[in-house]
């Protein structure tokens, strides 16, 4: 069962919008993934078997919320099997955790974390390089298999997240900024093996605001386009940093997602 609803939830999930200004605008397909969620829940988890239960649930007497909690029948049946489905839920997904400790930095950018957004900062010179990106709703599996309730997580695919990533080149008080996405496999042009793409550019002076000018990656001139990439390419934002940027926002994802799953089964548990 390790992450297939996870997973399931996720094939059909919604990639964050950035621009420069804003670091995310998330669309939501609440009423679809619950219903995805709910049918997984039902196929794969109409429990007779409880093996992976942990021994405080299986041994609890009678007279104990079978739930583990300990206490005396204050929890409804949703609450306990919600309850029973994160204990082993939070084991699968530590026990497939691959990054225990969230590295500080990556190739010399130092990294802040805030809730679901990163800030990787470097200084060169009389310059600052800062990405910013958010993990949520970032995650998709290699290739989108479908899913069959059956399927163990490594059928199903390795879980990456692949944020849209803000750059911002700052010099004194004047920024360039430019909005970047992760390129699928199918949308790579050919003679290119970029990973990543330029989605928008913009430059001003101080802070933005909503008159400043803005243009698509998508129309401006193709020489450009790669004189941009080459001039990030130098700054240190080429293919194999843009890898290790999607490892890095994978395994602070799982992390928060971990800390969700715990922090849902301490709501649910508690009265």
């Amino acid at each position: 069962m390790n992450s297939i609803v996870r997973a399931a939830l996720r094939i059909n999930g919604f990639r964050p919008l950035l621009s420069c200004t804003k670091t995310s605008v998330y669309a939501k397909n609440a009423v679809q993934q619950r219903q995805l969620a709910r049918n997984f829940w039902y196929m794969c988890n109409v429990r007779n078997d409880h093996s992976t239960v942990s021994s405080t649930v299986l041994k609890s007497p009678s007279e104990i919320c079978s739930c583990g909690c300990g206490k005396h029948h204050v929890h409804s049946k949703a609450e306990k099997e919600l309850v029973e489905f994160l204990t082993e839920e939070i084991l699968a997904e530590r026990k497939a955790q691959k990054v225990k400790a969230i590295p500080t930095e990556i190739d010399g950018f130092k990294a802040t974390l805030n809730g679901s957004e990163i800030t990787l900062t470097k200084q060169a010179d009389k310059e600052t390089v800062k990405i910013t990106f958010n993990v949520n709703h970032t995650v998709d599996t290699d290739g989108e298999p479908e899913v069959m309730p059956n399927m163990d997580k490594a059928e199903i695919g390795e879980l990456k997240s692949k944020p849209s990533f803000k750059i911002d080149l700052i010099r004194g008080d004047v920024t360039v900024c430019l909005v970047c996405s992760f390129i699928g496999p199918n949308e790579q042009e050919e003679g290119y093996n970029d990973i990543f793409g330029i989605d928008e550019v913009s430059i001003y002076s101080g802070s933005w605001n909503e008159q400043v000018y803005a243009v698509s990656g998508e129309v401006i001139d193709s020489y450009l386009y790669d004189l941009l990439m080459n001039y990030l390419e130098e700054k240190g934002i080429s293919n194999e940093f843009v890898e290790k940027l999607s490892d890095y926002s994978t395994a602070y994802e799982h992390s928060a997602y971990i800390g969700l799953l715990e922090g849902l089964s301490k709501f649910a548990s508690a009265k």
